[in-house]
């Protein structure tokens, strides 16, 4: 019996190794994590140059930190909803052009995103205030017919449930119709990075 159960155990040692990284690819997975949180210390202006940080670090796990970076900067771009996300873009894209210097097309690329990165602001901007001016209006109307005047009135539509849901049902139309946009640029940018 003790035979048998020392080959269980045998065979059970053997099954935890089989699931367990080997050293290189745990020190691969450390040095990705590494270029991820230098990047997250880059698009919080605490670092100047992803170059540079890359540049100090040791050359045997500059690839592994620069996939991290990159993997980090693509997770940057998204469709902004204010000047902070605008500016994070902004920054995410000066980092992958910093990292792909002397590939024109990279940043050719990254300019078309930034380019619909800004038309979706304005766009969604402009929807807003549209339904805005229009929820507006049908309130003035509707006072009107009940006999009321909204001169004096301040009318605020936006805090209306009708605008709610409305607001919500387009900014869902134009989130998927400019993300769409968006995963196909990040989806060539990772391509082309490496990744």
């Amino acid at each position: 019996m003790a035979g048998i159960r020392s080959t269980m155990d045998l065979v059970m040692e053997r099954a935890a190794r089989m699931g367990m990284a080997t050293p290189d690819e745990m020190r691969h997975e450390e040095n990705l994590k590494k270029g991820m949180q230098l990047t997250a210390d880059y698009l919080n202006g605490t670092k100047d140059s992803l170059t540079d940080v890359l540049a100090a670090q040791e050359p045997d796990q500059r690839e592994s930190i620069r996939k991290g970076m990159l993997t980090a900067l693509l997770r940057n771009l998204f469709l902004p909803r204010d000047e902070d996300g605008i500016k994070r873009i902004e920054q995410a894209v000066k980092g992958l052009i910093e990292l792909n210097q002397g590939t024109p097309d990279i940043a050719a690329l990254c300019r078309e995103l930034q380019t619909i990165a800004s038309q979706y602001g304005q766009h969604r901007q402009q929807l807003y205030e549209q339904l805005k001016e229009q929820m507006r209006m049908q309130i003035e109307q509707l006072l009107m017919r009940k006999g009321l005047k909204a001169d004096g009135m301040k009318i605020d539509p936006t805090m209306e449930p009708q605008f709610k849901e409305q607001w919500s049902r387009l900014e869902a139309d134009l989130d998927g119709q400019y993300g769409q946009a968006l995963e196909q640029f990040k989806a060539q940018l990772k391509a082309w990075t490496g990744a």
